[in-house]
């Protein structure tokens, strides 16, 4: 076989090859001419091998728009010998449609020696629409995940991040943060505001891993702007066959909002369980929920309430149907209401309550239930009325109090004015009442008031006011008493003794058997009143008038009273000035023993501007009651403890000491003690010169702390004397328990002390007593020689009186003593 045979039979055997390939092959002429068209050509371009053969590729499958450039291409390949790189192009088919193909051109040689031209074409029409669905999927798979509203994060095996929806850089805050094939670790390094957000991703995808399935945590993370964010996350693993790490999908849910309104269901139901009854109705009021508190104040239990409308449950029927009607038309309106209900309980027991109504309404504004809360409001009215009837009834007696009075009188006096009648008022005060309480106690005096106040009651028709004021003293009203003066003062004055007998009447209070009395004080009054409490001043009057007389009387009042109130208010508001005006002074009287002078008394005056020198006696009284005494007292110590720090730069003085008259609510003064140390440390005077006279009363009530207070005192050298002993009811045994320094013996004593053979033996039982007791004696009151010798006869060599000096201002004492 030739060389030419040979390449003949490896050129026919490659044709048959290429003819059966399946991928499209042409071979053509340098001009183009189709020469060889195999099987895969005819179905890639719809034309059999004998309408191709003999044409022109380019006018076959060669569109107008790429001839030009497909021409230039072969011209080059002929004349360079070099292959056109392959590429993809369009071509057409026999149809007139377009078909895309990879196509390769390369140059062969013939066995004539001719260069001819072939072509191989790959149908791209599967891999482009491969392509076309994988990018469709991929369009599909992005649209999907930016649509869902939670953060999806796709992890390669590595758990470097590749793949994150628009909400999951929204949940990390990332914007145009560099995130893509880093990971948690990396970004932990980046971020460190959220390193502890990304350590517990990363530690959490590790579980996720292990456990080879799908894993659900709940996390949360701090934002930089403050706020807390809670999300779960989903963790599923991805493994390949062979069970290697492929990819993890993470989806991450925010749950602050979810977490938030779980809290506020929480928190409403706790408080639908709270303490008030709760109940909640459809739009029509049937009950569709009760709380645990609406079947402890009602009685119905939840299954007996649903289903049923409150007006039907729990109706109590004390409320007309235009109440209801106007809670509607406020729900109506406004959407709420608010008030007193009153309902009846599951036993029949008809209670208050204080309700809410509330109207909820959905984003529509549609009405869709109504909401009610309530309290049980019963103990509350009872406080209310507890308080109301402490407002104008008194605690102890049930008796209306004073301001329950004067409402009474203010309507009698209108009535009187109506009727052009005459009434009365009748202003009771019990005798001696404070000598029971302070000789008993308050037990046995509160005992006395309540059964005071039934006997008056007793004794007056129904409809009749009495009232007690406070203390001792109680007030009858008497209305409709007629036109006639006389005919009115007679029926005053026959109930007003009718009272004092009653209240005459022996009295059993416990264990104790009491003897008590009253004074009654009655005056008239018509519609002409000035005042409402105009009557109660006189009437007032007359009971002091009727004390005066000597108790356990009636009087009614007497226009000359009337001189004596003023004359009184007078002086009350004449001591206010001296207090303001500095017209108070001390005298001071010496005190002696053995015709020396060792101290004095410190005796206050008034000096008054009108009146000249006005004495104590005057207005101690006074000012016990209005209590200026406390004023006083203070001042009258001041002003001691100041003349004693002068006093103490003489030698003439410097050893007399001052004994001042304290009173018992100055001495009873919880800062008392204090009080006096102050004035001696402010003023430098000694407290050993300073002496401190009380009287019997302080012996009363409170011994322990008038011991307490004496001892606090002593302590500091401060000295008490006993004044005006005798003339009380001191206890003997209370008496030694004091810290005293001296007995006075009163000056009633010693008036009569050579005629009176009963005050002569009080004096000398005094001065035996102080021996016994180790206390010093002085009199007071000696104005004659043969008084002092008597006192001296029987062991008292201390005295004041005239006999030795009037009391004098400071500056005549100062001179006295020079002279003397």
């Amino acid at each position: 076989m030739t060389k030419t045979e040979h390449s003949t039979i490896v050129e026919q055997q490659l044709r048959t090859l290429l003819h059966n390939v399946p991928t499209a092959a042409q071979g053509y002429s340098q001009e183009g001419i189709v020469r060889f068209w195999n099987k895969s050509s005819e179905l890639l371009y719809g034309y059999t091998a004998a309408e191709a053969i003999g044409k022109n590729v380019l006018d076959l499958i060669i569109p107008p728009e790429l001839r030009e450039s497909v021409e230039l291409g072969m011209r080059q390949m002929l004349a360079t010998g070099t292959v056109v790189p392959s590429e993809q192009m369009s071509l057409m088919r026999k149809d007139g449609s377009r078909v895309e193909v990879f196509s390769s051109h390369y140059l062969l040689r013939a066995p004539t020696g001719e260069t001819e031209l072939f072509g191989i074409d790959v149908d791209l029409t599967e891999l482009k629409l491969s392509q076309e669905r994988l990018q469709a999927s991929d369009q599909l798979f992005r649209t999907l995940i930016e649509a869902i509203p939670d953060a999806i994060f796709l992890k390669d095996a590595e758990g470097r991040w590749q793949i994150l929806n628009e909400a999951a850089k929204q949940l990390f805050q990332l914007g145009d943060f560099p995130w893509q094939g880093s990971t948690d670790m990396e970004m932990a390094e980046l971020r460190p505001a959220f390193r502890s957000v990304y350590e517990s991703c990363f530690v959490d995808d590790e579980k996720a891993w292990a456990a080879k399935k799908l894993m659900m945590f709940s996390e949360n993370m701090r934002l930089q702007d403050g706020s807390l964010l809670e999300y779960e996350v989903l963790k599923s693993p991805i493994f390949t066959e062979e069970g290697a790490r492929k990819a993890l999908v993470v989806v991450a849910k925010d749950v602050t909002e979810r977490k938030k309104s779980e809290a506020e269901l929480r928190i409403a139901a706790i408080a639908f369980d709270s303490q008030q009854g709760m109940f909640v109705t459809d739009p029509d009021y049937v009950i569709l929920r009760v709380n645990t508190a609406f079947t402890e104040i009602t009685g119905y239990s939840a299954e007996e309430a649903i289903g049923r409308k409150p007006h039907d449950l729990l109706s109590s029927g004390m409320h007309e149907a235009g109440f209801f009607e106007e809670v509607e038309r406020c729900l109506a309106l406004t959407g709420t209401w608010q008030g007193e209900i009153w309902d009846r309980r599951k036993n029949g027991e008809i209670f208050p309550e204080w309700m809410a109504l509330t109207a909820v309404r959905d984003a529509a504004g549609k009405l869709t239930h109504y909401v009610a809360a309530f309290t049980d409001v019963t103990e509350r009215k009872a406080a209310e009325e507890q308080i109301q009837h402490l407002a104008f009834f008194d605690a102890l007696t049930e008796l209306p109090n004073r301001r329950l009075l004067m409402d009474r009188l203010k309507q009698a006096i209108a009535a009187c004015a109506r009727g052009q009648n005459y009434a009365a008022l009748l202003f009771v005060d019990l005798d001696h009442f404070k000598f029971l309480n302070d000789t008993h106690g308050h037990f046995f005096g509160d005992q006395l008031l309540c059964e005071a106040a039934l006997r008056l009651s007793a004794c007056v028709s129904e409809g009749t006011t009495v009232a007690r004021l406070g203390g001792d003293e109680f007030v009858v009203v008497l209305e409709d008493l007629g036109k006639s003066e006389t005919e009115a003062a007679s029926a005053a004055e026959t109930l007003g003794e009718k009272i004092r007998i009653s209240l005459k009447q022996r009295y059993l209070l416990t264990e104790l058997i009491y003897h008590s009395g009253a004074s009654v004080g009655v005056t008239l009054f018509d519609g002409d009143e000035t005042s409402i409490d105009a009557p109660l001043k006189r009437a007032d009057l007359a009971m002091y008038q009727a004390k005066a007389a000597g108790r356990n009387l009636l009087r009614f009042f007497d226009p000359q009273m009337q001189a004596i109130v003023s004359a009184r208010s007078a002086l009350e508001s004449g001591l206010r000035e001296a207090m303001a005006q500095n017209q108070l002074t001390l005298h001071y009287q010496a005190q002696t023993s053995i015709k020396t002078i060792t101290g004095v008394e410190a005796l206050l005056r008034w000096q008054h501007p009108g009146r000249g020198l006005v004495l104590p006696g005057e207005f101690i009284a006074l000012a016990e009651e209005t209590g200026l005494i406390l004023a006083i007292g203070k001042w009258v110590l001041n002003s001691a403890c100041m003349q004693l720090a002068r006093w103490a730069q003489s030698p003439c003085t410097a050893r007399l000491s001052i004994s001042v008259n304290v009173s018992l609510k100055q001495f009873h003064q919880a800062h008392f003690v204090a009080e006096v140390l102050e004035l001696l440390a402010t003023s430098g005077a000694n407290p050993h010169l300073l002496k401190l006279e009380l009287t019997e009363s302080v012996l009363v009530t409170h011994v322990d702390d008038v011991i307490s207070k004496m001892t606090a005192l002593k302590a500091h050298g401060v000295g008490f004397a006993l004044d005006d002993f005798g003339t009380g009811y001191s206890s003997l045994s209370n008496l030694k328990r004091l810290p005293l320094d001296q007995l006075k013996i009163d000056q009633s004593f010693v008036r009569d002390i050579l005629t009176d053979p009963n005050d002569a033996a009080i004096a000398k039982m005094i001065v035996a007593l102080g021996d016994s007791l180790g206390l010093a004696v002085i009199a007071e009151g000696v104005e004659t020689e043969a008084q002092r010798e008597f006192l001296a006869g029987n062991g008292c060599l201390a005295y004041q009186g005239y006999l030795c000096s009037a009391p004098l201002s400071a500056e005549a004492f100062e001179d006295f003593l020079s002279a003397r």
